[in-house]
């Protein structure tokens, strides 16, 4: 077979590439150890400090099915409260959440967590009713945190929920990771304006809005927006054959774009995790990625809009629906790992078969 000049570079550039990416990936691996180390150090500090009883309650085994019972409703859940904490208890809860994401997102979720005292006024709940609680969001450990053993952590309550896992030092996924806002806009009040989902609006309504007919005609699935994410609180994010558009059929900036609103979603997490996300992404191909849209293309309170982003490694989704739609509720999926992946499970199993 006769290799052309051409072929030969292309090849070239493919292999470094890939060869780039590598050595990209054994730095950051480098880097995810040693903010790994921190996340060890702070889930013990954190579980010498809980009661026996508080214990039962928040630390299991890695393999229990309760690490799986994910959702973003209020509902009664497993693992202690801000409200059953102790200050220690509550600044060491806050700098293990610290320790796994960006600020821009640990700030968010701070947020997120005071809108129940707005939805509390709007619903003119009574003072002792606590189903809109800030401080009733959950912490719960599964295994040993140490620096030989596979364990993860959780952080859920009403519209946020995060699922670490760690293989001893290194963060192996931190997914499912799911932020929603009720209101999406406030609209009243001393918290009037804020919109604590902004980015995640903002760049997927900049994307569509950049295209032309014919590519909303492939990017539109549907004309009215899905009532909530697909995926919902499945074990499993399955959503079949990508639709809408191909990362290949846009323009550059129009993938520009594209990147941007991925990275909103990736970079909830610390800088060096989220760079491997976004590398394992483009290790996949780019133009694996598939852009979807429904419902309404133009940012309006009364009009629901639903998008997804879908590729080999990943799934974001976001839905602005509920409530006139100014309720939004947004994931991203790694779908490899979610949960830490069953690889990690199985070889947790592994290690404990005495």
């Amino acid at each position: 077979m006769i290799i052309t000049e051409f072929q030969s570079k292309s090849f070239k550039q493919f292999h470094n590439m890939k060869k780039s990416l590598l050595l990209l990936s054994i730095c950051l691996f480098i880097r995810l150890t040693g903010f790994g180390q921190e996340s060890v150090l702070t889930a013990n500090r954190f579980i010498a400090l809980l009661s026996e009883a508080q214990k039962t309650e928040s630390v299991f085994p890695f393999d229990v099915e309760e690490r799986y019972n994910f959702h973003f409703v209020p509902m009664k859940r497993r693992g202690i409260t801000f409200n059953e904490m102790n200050p220690q208890q509550h600044k060491l809860a806050l700098d293990l959440l610290r320790s796994c994401l960006s600020e821009e997102t640990f700030q968010k979720t701070r947020e997120i967590m005071q809108l129940e005292v707005v939805l509390k006024e709007l619903e003119k709940r009574k003072p002792e009713d606590n189903y809109r609680d800030p401080g009733n969001y959950h912490f719960s450990i599964f295994g040993n945190p140490s620096s030989t053993s596979i364990w993860g952590w959780r952080f859920e309550g009403h519209h946020i929920s995060f699922n670490f896992s760690f293989n001893r030092k290194t963060l192996v996924a931190g997914t499912p990771g799911f932020m929603g806002s009720n209101p999406a806009i406030v609209l009243n009040g001393p918290m009037a304006g804020k919109q604590v989902l902004k980015q995640e609006s903002d760049k997927g309504f900049a994307l569509i809005n950049s295209f032309n007919a014919a590519q909303l005609k492939k990017a539109i699935i549907d004309t009215v927006a899905f009532k909530d994410i697909l995926t919902f609180d499945k074990r499993k994010a399955l959503l079949g054959k990508p639709e809408g558009i191909r990362y290949s059929e846009l323009s550059k900036e129009q993938q520009s774009l594209l990147l941007q609103l991925i990275r909103v979603y990736v970079h909830r997490y610390r800088h060096d995790f989220a760079e491997k996300m976004m590398k394992e992404i483009q290790y996949e191909g780019l133009d694996n990625i598939w852009f979807a849209w429904a419902g309404y293309t133009k940012p309006e309170i009364g009009r629901g809009s639903y998008y997804r982003v879908q590729g080999p490694t990943i799934v974001i989704e976001y839905d602005n629906t509920q409530n006139n739609a100014n309720h939004v509720h947004s994931v991203v999926r790694d779908l490899k790992n979610d949960f830490g992946g069953d690889l990690l499970l199985d070889h947790y199993k592994k290690g404990h078969s005495h």
